[in-house]
């Protein structure tokens, strides 16, 4: 007997949330969020949806339309949405045991021993609480397994409403029958034509349909959903596991075409990097980087190319994997192209408990330690960039384009909101 319960919580358009934050007039105000270089429209307030602005749209095309209504435009402010997110993680662990973070706006609650509760009424009390502690605001889906807990926090955005609970069967029949199979949380298009050629076209239809069958038309997992769907949890709370690769990239906001910029540019991307390599403990034993220009330019005027590197010895210094960033990035430098964007990719990331030695290399582990432990506390404080090596720069004329972007609220002292 399937005695699981489990709870999704996303934060309600979540960058747009983030700028109200700090910032109370934006309140009931339509606001879009872009992309980076200040590209397309990546995120939406409800008031910029309902004035017919869609996802993913290019800025450009919808300019008249967001002068027109006022609309409020910012820049994407990572660093500040990153923070926003852990604080709402945090809170929510302070409030239940299991959690499994499912991305930055969203978690999946393991709520199985409040089950003597009133669960409606616990949900309520969280995002209250969410909302007290954080500012964002949340929706909660409740349901028996982590797919219908997936489907049930849909609804609950579909309806407008706090939290929605689908264990009710009758109420999980009607909205399964009307979800179309491809909307189902783990199901792509591609399986969704699959299933669609052997009559399954909503996910009532899958629910009911042969386990067996629905194996051999796509995949065990699919199996796991069908079950998934009856209410029988398959798939439980996963742990945070540690990345096995860490990628830092950004297109420039100017084209460059030199290469000390290029070498400035690399070395920020994989300051960045090492800076979660360390979050999560962990070392890197190999770096690959990676660069190129437009691909929407002439053929003849193109160019795009990639190189590795291995460290003996496993690292996390900083300084150490800079200067094989920039020793591989005037390898790859071509004269005479404009590029557009590099990037770096940390390899075979490895748990810093376990050291390794080399009869060719060797580092002392707790100097470097030291040191990158005082790099990160003192950007921690004072901001991202506070303390930085030479190689990453001053001028960053390469940099990408935010020229909306709203203040580093919660990691510089000097963004801090002046209350007068």
């Amino acid at each position: 007997m399937n005695n699981k319960i489990f709870a999704l919580v996303d934060c309600n358009n979540f960058y747009a949330s983030c700028e109200r934050v700090f910032n109370p007039k934006l309140e009931g105000k339509p606001i879009v969020v872009l992309s980076n270089n200040d590209g397309c429209i990546i995120a939406r307030s409800n008031e910029a949806k309902a004035l017919g602005i869609p996802m993913g749209a290019p800025f450009f095309k919808y300019k008249q339309l967001i002068n027109r209504n006022n609309v409020h435009v910012f820049s994407s402010n990572y660093t500040f949405y990153g923070d926003m997110s852990a604080r709402v993680m945090t809170s929510l662990k302070s409030l239940v045991n299991e959690i499994e973070i499912y991305s930055i706006d969203e978690a999946f609650l393991d709520i199985s021993s409040f089950a003597y509760c009133d669960l409606e009424e616990t949900a309520r009390e969280i995002k209250t609480l969410i909302k007290q502690w954080t500012g964002i605001p949340v929706s909660i889906g409740i349901g028996s397994s982590k797919t219908l807990a997936k489907i049930a926090n849909r609804q609950a955005k579909k309806d407008a409403v706090d939290v929605f609970d689908i264990r009710n069967l009758g109420v999980k029949k009607d909205i399964l029958e009307q979800l179309p199979i491809e909307e189902i949380w783990g199901i792509s298009t591609r399986w969704g034509r699959r299933l669609r050629k052997i009559g399954v076209e909503t996910a009532q239809d899958l629910a009911e349909a042969n386990p067996r069958h629905v194996r051999k038309t796509i995949s065990i997992v699919g199996e796991r959903i069908h079950y998934e769907l009856n209410g029988i949890s398959c798939i439980g709370i996963e742990e945070v596991k540690n990345k096995k690769n860490i990628i830092s990239s950004k297109s420039f906001g100017k084209k460059v075409s030199r290469v000390q910029e290029l070498e400035e540019a690399v070395s920020n991307y994989t300051a960045r990097a090492c800076e979660k390599l360390r979050q999560q403990n962990s070392r890197a034993q190999g770096l690959y980087v990676f660069l190129r220009t437009s691909p929407h330019i002439e053929r003849d005027k193109q160019y795009s190319n990639g190189m590795s590197t291995h460290f003996s010895i496993p690292t996390s210094n900083t300084s150490k994997i800079i200067k094989e960033a920039k020793r591989l990035t005037n390898k790859l430098f071509l004269p005479g192209y404009e590029y557009q964007k590099i990037g770096v990719m940390l390899l075979n990331i490895s748990d810093a408990k376990n050291e390794q030695g080399s009869f060719l290399d060797n580092e002392n582990y707790s100097k470097s330690d030291t040191v990158m432990k005082s790099l990160d506390t003192v950007n921690k404080q004072f901001g991202s960039g506070a303390l930085m090596l030479g190689a990453q720069g001053i001028q960053k004329n390469w940099r990408m384009r935010a020229d909306r972007k709203s203040g580093a609220y919660t990691t510089n002292l000097k963004d801090l909101p002046i209350v007068k």
